[in-house]
């Protein structure tokens, strides 16, 4: 901890956060009843402190974000170097900055062949508003303007801003939003757990698979422009998809022409044991948004790619594309990112993830014997704890989410971070941690996991 640090005054930090601050995803009203913020003062490796001196395993990479760790210098140097050479340009009116392009190289290099152009946003949800008015525009050029409809998935997490909540499925962010904007329908998710019933996971993932078609045929195959989805549904609960679902989504949207659009803000770069999460389950996109995990969290930057067939159908049908913000392609953002990239290849963090796959995957198994597990599962660094009132059919809690955050809050009275999904508990630690900080996570998860027990012990 630094002198600065040392000298914070925690109680005026939380003063000021209660008097000023509107907090995102917030009951305000149980805040401020429980007294304020937490306060993070300081990170290293997979560690954050609070203002109470309180070390904390981060089990989630701060939000799925910090894959290379915190505390990398590297990261803060280069930022550091970019302000005084330039700290501001933009893109708009034919003109870049060095770092901007030598990212959107350096993000297509790691893609499949096929994807050569990047466009520059600053978040995921900025990145999903953006494959909206792209595909909406791209059809309209293409003289199928009628072809404006898109199919995501009930619980799909596409960001927060109006059109992407929109395009997202979480029922929650749709009340909110008041009149939902047409064009925009859910399908249900691959979520065996809850919905396979009898079935086995990969006659589920067909049936699953079968509602995309079911909806295009309901829509009208002419009028669907794209399907979205995570490879992996995080904010669902880290809701891994049965082997034949993705595949199967793609023969169907290839039979009528439709658009597969893969948000990879979570699962890219590296989260799932190889670049991309739609490597990992099985197919191939025509466009990618991401985020996240493409600076690590160190510079607020998003992106999308487009594959070789939409853009040069794009370029050569014309027309300015009325689309982009002040800051995307930001040079510092990008320069970070682009050397949050040369880390990841240096010191071959997708490869360390994919190796450390199975004993993550081993050590979240280790939990199904606790009374309230009913299910662990696990792709590359992404986990997930269901939690059951009856193992044996699969049941669940009344209130669907209060024990989740009962376990939630455990968690952090035991010092670790672990987010709560409705009854699901999730993990999606940096890709820096070792095999003892992995048994150190899921001993402290069952400390949390008993505590709850303890709680709800007697409604089951």
């Amino acid at each position: 901890m630094s002198a600065h640090q040392k000298n914070i005054n925690i109680a005026e930090v939380v003063q000021h956060d209660i008097d000023h601050h509107f907090h995102p995803f917030t009951d305000h009203k149980a805040f401020h009843a429980a007294g304020g913020p937490r306060v993070i003062t300081h990170a290293d490796g997979v560690y954050i402190w609070d203002g109470k001196g309180n070390k904390i395993l981060d089990g989630f990479s701060g939000l799925w974000c910090v894959n290379v760790g915190y505390g990398r210098k590297e990261l803060a140097e280069v930022a550091y170097r970019q302000m005084l050479d330039l700290p501001y340009y933009n893109t708009f009116f034919k003109t870049t900055t060095v770092p901007t392009t030598e990212l959107a190289a350096k993000i297509s290099s790691v893609l499949p062949k096929r994807f050569q152009h990047i466009f520059f946003t600053n978040s995921g949800s900025e990145s999903n508003d953006t494959i909206v008015r792209f595909v909406r525009h791209y059809w309209k050029l293409k003289g199928k303007p009628y072809r404006q409809h898109f199919i995501g998935r009930v619980r799909g997490y596409h960001g927060s801003t109006m059109v992407a909540a929109n395009l997202g499925g979480m029922a929650g962010m749709h009340e909110q939003v008041g009149t939902e904007f047409p064009g925009f329908h859910h399908v249900q998710q691959p979520y065996w757990y809850d919905f396979g019933g009898d079935k086995t996971p990969e006659e589920f993932g067909l049936e699953a698979a079968a509602a995309v078609e079911k909806k295009i045929l309901e829509v009208g195959p002419e009028n669907v422009a794209a399907f979205i989805g995570e490879p992996i549904q995080g904010a669902a609960g880290v809701l891994i998809p049965p082997t034949t679902y993705w595949p199967e989504v793609q023969r169907i949207c290839r039979k009528y022409g439709v658009l597969i659009i893969s948000d990879e803000v979570i699962c890219g770069f590296g989260r799932t044991g190889k670049w991309w999460g739609f490597q990992s389950l099985g197919f191939e996109p025509d466009i990618v948004t991401m985020a996240k995990g493409l600076s690590s969290g160190y510079q607020p930057i998003g992106a999308v790619a487009f594959a070789d067939t939409l853009i040069k159908d794009f370029f050569a049908l014309g027309g300015e594309f009325y689309h982009g913000m002040t800051y995307a392609g930001h040079p510092v953002a990008a320069a970070v990112a682009l050397k949050n990239i040369e880390i990841i290849e240096d010191e071959k963090l997708v490869q360390r993830v994919a190796e450390l796959a199975p004993y993550f995957a081993k050590a979240l198994a280790s939990l199904n014997d606790h009374p309230i597990v009913g299910e662990t599962r696990s792709l590359g660094l992404l986990g997930a704890i269901e939690l059951s009132n009856d193992k044996a059919k699969r049941g669940r809690f009344k209130e669907s989410g209060r024990v989740g955050t009962i376990c939630r809050d455990h968690c952090f009275k035991n010092n670790l971070i672990m987010r709560a999904c409705w009854d699901t508990m999730v993990l999606a630690p940096p890709f820096i941690i070792t095999k003892k900080e992995i048994d150190d996570m899921v001993n402290l998860a069952r400390l949390a996991l008993d505590a709850t027990y303890a709680d709800v012990k007697a409604e089951m």
